[in-house]
């Protein structure tokens, strides 16, 4: 189980994150819902490693993340919003920077790049990329651990449909193995693939339950 307590982050005199509490356990889903600017970015990034907070914790099974670098990159993945590839290269070169040769062998050939897809497109440049593409090659790159937790930040905005569902199935392959996720979303599909959801207002995560009612969401962000 991962536990997360009292995260606080302020710029200047702004709080934009008031104690965030959560768990989540194994195989679980968590939806992260928000307004533009609500924090919710900054929490994955501190949740990453990227910032530091102003005060709370981050375990796994009561070992701190926040200060434990090499644990943290061992059993957690991030998948930011922004594209991290190296334009310049294909996705076999990128892939090359987190695996070993034989690695990626493997998980073309039965593993999570052959799930997302990626043996498709291995000689294809980043620059000529679908963002579809783009954003299969880094989850891919950053499931290289086998990690126990993912964290991603709006993973299939400005994706089409097809694309889209791609992704979610490997979500769900993910999730039936064992493996847990905070998702930093808008979109009502991913909304439903959550176990849990909370809306993320005035720095404070509230418990928030969809049951359909698009205007009411609206209404709570």
């Amino acid at each position: 189980m991962f536990e997360i307590k009292g995260i606080k982050k302020n710029y200047g005199r702004n709080q934009v994150l008031n104690g965030i509490d959560l768990e989540v356990n194994a195989g679980e889903i968590i939806g992260i819902l928000g307004a533009n600017g609500s924090g919710k970015s900054t929490l994955l990034s501190i949740l990453a490693g990227l910032q530091q907070p102003q005060g709370g914790f981050f375990n796994m099974d009561g070992k701190d993340l926040l200060r434990d670098s090499k644990l943290r990159n061992k059993v957690m993945a991030y998948v930011p919003q922004e594209n991290p590839l190296i334009e310049e290269l294909n996705a076999w070169d990128n892939l090359r920077m987190w695996y070993s040769r034989a690695d990626i062998e493997k998980e073309l050939k039965n593993g999570v790049l052959k799930l997302l897809g990626i043996d498709e497109f291995l000689k294809v440049p980043v620059s000529k990329m679908s963002g579809g593409m783009k954003k299969r090659l880094t989850i891919g790159c950053a499931m290289n651990s086998n990690p126990k937790l993912m964290l991603l930040d709006e993973p299939t905005a400005a994706l089409d449909m097809v694309c889209r569902n791609e992704i979610y199935d490997y979500f769900e392959s993910y999730r039936s193995s064992g493996g847990s996720m905070i998702i930093s979303t808008h979109e009502l599909q991913e909304i439903e693939l959550c176990d849990r959801c909370f809306i993320l207002k005035d720095g404070v995560l509230h418990p928030y339950t969809y049951d359909g009612d698009l205007p009411h969401l609206i209404g709570r962000l």
